[in-house]
């Protein structure tokens, strides 16, 4: 796909539905010695989050794991579709879609592997970061430049910002002050 469609399809954007693991993290998981398990996100993504959801963007989370962690996470960056330990996510976006309203097209969808595949073929923008699985990169409309956990979602929220016409606004405000902090300030997101 070139440039010219995928800057046509971000722009039809209103949604972006994400896996978690390899996504919004790097995909490690650290498990100490009581068997607690922790991850890392990157801040740069969950400001990406923000930045999104100020210019109206709808934001869900849809992984096969269930865990606690994710819960909390999605809990600082106020995304409220939050769907765990589930397989079949193209039918969970399929859902999630006529929640809002939406048709597929208005849907970016990111995942990292095969499990997502699917998901991300229905979706208006299937998306991945630069380490997803090679199956999973030769089936994306779009890959990052960034790997899972490491800025790959900052820069799909900023692809579709700019295709949209939204981000010169977003920067401006940033660089007046005008900025609405409180959406920061309230999810402590750091």
């Amino acid at each position: 796909m070139n440039n010219t469609e995928i800057k046509d399809r971000a722009a039809k954007i209103k949604m972006i539905a994400l896996d978690n693991d390899g996504v919004l993290t790097d995909g490690k998981v650290w498990v100490d010695s009581d068997g607690q398990e922790s991850k890392a996100y990157n801040m740069q993504d969950g400001f990406g989050v923000i930045l999104g959801r100020q210019a109206g963007i709808i934001f869900a989370i849809i992984t096969g794991i269930k865990t606690r962690i994710v819960e909390s996470r999605a809990e600082r960056l106020r995304i409220e579709e939050v769907h765990e330990g589930l397989t079949e996510k193209a039918e969970i976006l399929e859902g999630i879609a006529k929640k809002y309203n939406l048709i597929l097209d208005q849907i970016a969808y990111m995942g990292d592997d095969l499990i997502d595949m699917r998901a991300m073929k229905i979706a208006g923008l299937g998306t991945c970061p630069a380490n997803a699985q090679p199956d999973v990169k030769n089936g994306a409309d779009w890959i990052s430049t960034h790997d899972g956990g490491k800025g790959a979602v900052r820069e799909l929220v900023e692809l579709i910002l700019k295709a949209r016409g939204d981000w010169d606004q977003i920067l401006e405000s940033y660089i007046s002050g005008e900025a609405e902090l409180s959406i920061i300030q309230k999810n402590k997101y750091d």
